[in-house]
């Protein structure tokens, strides 16, 4: 039997809330099912298992707050052998046909299919072995609702008129029926959920019925305190008061990556086209090879490097603060892999919707302001991490090559560095492998 426990989503993470079960007990599990949502300060994360097995018991309410390391579920890392059978087992009718075994899909998907009314029983898997992802559940067409008994009591609110005793003959108005986050939500956005229409099973609302609601009445954010604003104050003052930084900077003539870039781009349907940003952040990765010194973690007065380029990217959240999930070995993406990469975890980070393992610490992380407007930032450094690149607009600058001036794009790279970890020469090799790299589109 192993334990499931309160994950460690970020170095500034200490508890996390327990927001949403996507699994019952006996429920089967794969190692890398989602089968929970843990909303922390900054923002609500899909959270994997580690085991393979059945989930036995769980052992933490919906809505509940933990410190990280608290179990939250036993699974069962052997399925358990049926029952014994008592005599020998009854033949099927000649008639009855054979039964198929269930398509296999995660907890998560699971879940969406019951939110999204459709029936996994005749959805085409297009994952490996034929698993159903969750972009199958999105684009199959709905079961049809059954009809609705009008007989039933509504569940909007009736404020009785006083000395109206009629009302107390009246059904008991029902609790509107909505998942944990989609509570919270409607709190933080001001959102009545007697207002919202559900469109999870039975009419459940959810977090984006709650978000859409939201929008569309131009719902304003009551003046309380940002959580996910505390948590980047409290880490940033944390990176100032215990990291010695060192910035440096250098400019990157663009005009080799941007020709290459429009180049590849004429040959790409029009939805997987590049921006600069695939390009510099595989060119970021890639520098870091040469300054291993400055990809890994300050951990017990000492420097640890990491196995692998995890890219953490800065994500702005609508609501304020910051988060940096990463692109696991996006040193060994192709441009293409980048882009497509970079697209997905930017739009699910801002959705609420990102992964426990894409917040596990970053090993070097980049920020780009250059959509913004921004020519160049000095960023502040994500502890444990020891470097941060920023990057900033391409402009056109009055640039002497080989002698002769003329305008040319360039790129403003910056780079804040942990002088614990590192000193100036090792930046300045992390900087010139970009440019070098950014000179050389072709070999990314």
């Amino acid at each position: 039997m192993a334990e499931f426990t309160m994950p460690s989503l970020g170095a500034d993470m200490d508890e996390g809330t327990l927001s949403e079960w996507l699994v019952h007990p006996g429920d089967q599990v794969t190692r890398g099912d989602v089968i929970a949502v843990v909303e922390t300060a900054k923002s609500a994360i899909e959270v994997e298992c580690f085991q393979s097995g059945t989930v036995d018991t769980l052992l933490v309410d919906e809505g509940t707050t933990v410190p990280v390391g608290t179990p939250l579920a036993r699974i069962g890392t052997t399925p358990e052998s049926p029952s014994a059978e008592v005599g020998p087992p009854e033949s099927p009718p000649a008639e009855s046909p054979p039964l198929e075994s269930p398509p296999p899909s995660t907890p998560l998907v699971r879940r969406l299919a019951q939110d999204l009314h459709v029936d996994l029983a005749v959805v085409h898997g297009s994952g490996p072995g034929g698993r159903i992802t969750r972009a199958d559940v999105e684009h199959a067409e709905p079961a049809p609702a059954p009809e609705r008994d009008k007989t039933a009591p509504t569940t909007r609110r009736v404020k009785p008129l006083r000395g109206d005793d009629s009302a107390k003959e009246r059904p008991a108005p029902l609790r509107v029926k909505s998942s944990p986050l989609a509570r919270r939500l409607a709190t933080e956005l001001g959102v009545d959920l007697a207002d919202v229409t559900g469109t999870g099973r039975d009419r459940t609302v959810r977090a984006d019925d709650v978000r859409s609601a939201a929008a569309a009445e131009g719902a304003q954010r009551p003046a309380v305190p940002d959580m996910a604003r505390a948590a980047t104050a409290r880490l940033m003052s944390r990176s100032k008061r215990e990291i010695p930084h060192f910035y440096l900077a250098t400019t990157v003539d663009m005009a080799a990556a941007l020709e290459w870039m429009h180049a590849r781009n004429r040959e790409l349907p029009l939805s997987a086209r590049l921006v600069p940003a695939a390009l510099t952040f595989k060119a970021v990765a890639l520098a870091a090879r040469k300054a291993p010194e400055l990809n890994g973690h300050w951990v017990d007065d000492g420097f640890v490097p990491a196995d692998e380029v995890r890219l953490g990217v800065a994500v702005s959240l609508r609501g304020g603060g910051l988060v940096a999930p990463a692109l696991a070995h996006a040193d060994a993406l192709s441009v293409a892999e980048v882009m497509a990469a970079l697209k997905d975890l930017v739009a699910r980070a801002r959705g609420g919707r990102l992964r426990a393992s894409e917040t596990a610490d970053p090993s070097l992380t980049v920020t780009n302001l250059g959509d913004q407007g921004v020519e160049s930032v000095f960023g502040v450094v994500y502890p444990p991490q020891v470097a941060l690149v920023g990057l900033g607009r391409i402009v056109e600058r009055p640039v002497a090559v080989n002698g002769l001036l003329g305008v040319r794009p360039v790129l403003t790279a910056t780079l804040s560095a942990d002088h614990r970890a590192a000193d100036g020469a090792t930046g300045a090799r992390l900087l010139t492998a970009l440019d070098r790299l950014l000179q050389h589109p072709e070999e990314l």
